[in-house]
């Protein structure tokens, strides 16, 4: 990958970490862990950039959030809510999206396995989240289920519908825009 593709795709990275922690604001509370939009960009950093650079995107926007940037749900930041309540969910980021860029990177960006590769980096999410959200707070497992999963699978399942739509939109033309090296990484639909 040559200088000028190299920086495209930091561009790339960080535009997707800028709409991530933009995605952070659109936040409706409902308990100890809001529903935001901030994994539905974390799942196109991945589909987009693949995992190298979705987990750079990712990893940026963490890092901003536990510098004390307010990316985080509501507006807020701090290292304080990586080891809160919604820590599990954004530290469980990282695996999500190289899973979905891995899966991706090898699929060539047929539907069924960006469908999958979601699927399965929402599971991540959910493990890592939910079982976190438990340890901090002293929940039930149950209780821990249904304060930070069962009231957002519905929309999870329309947030994984959006990015399937939006990256058959982008891909081209982020492909278009990285010609040479790069082209052969990010899959076209």
């Amino acid at each position: 990958m040559n200088q000028s593709e190299q920086l495209r795709m930091t561009v790339y990275a960080s535009l997707l970490a800028a709409l991530i922690a933009a995605g952070s604001y659109i936040a409706i509370p409902v308990g100890p862990v809001p529903i935001v939009l901030q994994n539905l960009f974390v799942m196109l950093a991945g589909l987009l950039l693949g995992s190298r650079w979705g987990l750079a995107s990712v990893a940026v926007y963490l890092l901003a959030g536990a510098c004390g940037l307010p990316v985080f749900a509501g507006g807020t930041g701090g290292i304080g809510r990586l080891v809160g309540p919604t820590g599990g969910y954004l530290i469980s980021y990282l695996p999500a999206v190289w899973l979905i860029g891995v899966i991706t990177e090898k699929a060539k960006g047929r539907v069924l396995f960006d469908i999958a590769a979601m699927i399965c980096a929402t599971a991540i999410v959910y493990t890592l989240g939910v079982t976190w959200l438990k340890i901090v707070t002293g929940m039930t497992f149950v209780k821990s289920l249904a304060a930070g999963m069962y009231p957002f699978l519905l929309g999870d399942i329309l947030k994984i519908a959006a990015a399937v739509a939006i990256a058959k939109a982008l891909r081209p033309v982020i492909a278009e825009s990285c010609k040479d090296g790069t082209k052969g990484l990010l899959p076209e639909m």
